[in-house]
């Protein structure tokens, strides 16, 4: 694989923007300026060591924006894909809903809401299709809420 790409004008133009626009992950902006740096249509010819010097970082580095910019393109070469996983359960709405029953009285008979009977009301409410105890748990750490321990 050579060792140097070759930007056209309008991608040229749009890094130059991207970094001047200092709206973007400092991850994405470093890219910007690898991509810039192994340029070679404007007459440059930096050494990817020279590249990986001027920008702190590992020929690694450079070798993977370069790779990932010759098989995708721009947009490839400079943002992460998103990643596998599962989506979390407990999204903004949820959580709403979470924090309102717990500030709200126990189910009949019960003294204080635990962990598991908020899992279930969850699914009850059919806020989420089913969800452990521990999960709630996580959440309402997240929030600095407990149940009255």
């Amino acid at each position: 694989m050579a060792q140097h790409i070759t930007l056209t004008e309008e991608e040229r133009t749009e890094l130059l923007q991207l970094i001047k626009s200092g709206k973007h992950s400092a991850r994405v902006m470093g890219r910007a300026r690898i991509l810039l740096l192994l340029d070679r249509s404007q007459g440059q010819k930096r050494k990817l060591r020279e590249i990986a010097d001027a920008m702190l970082t590992s020929i690694g580095t450079i070798s993977n924006v370069k790779r990932r910019y010759m098989k995708g393109g721009l947009d490839y070469g400079l943002h992460d894909r998103p990643r596998p996983g599962a989506k979390p359960k407990i999204d903004g709405e949820v959580e709403a809903h979470l924090i309102a029953l717990v500030c709200s009285d126990p189910p009949e008979g019960q003294e204080r809401w635990t962990l598991r009977l908020l899992a279930e009301k969850l699914v009850e409410l059919e806020l989420v299709e089913s969800i452990s105890h521990v999960a709630v748990g996580d959440a309402l750490k997240k929030t600095n809420l407990s149940l009255g321990k």
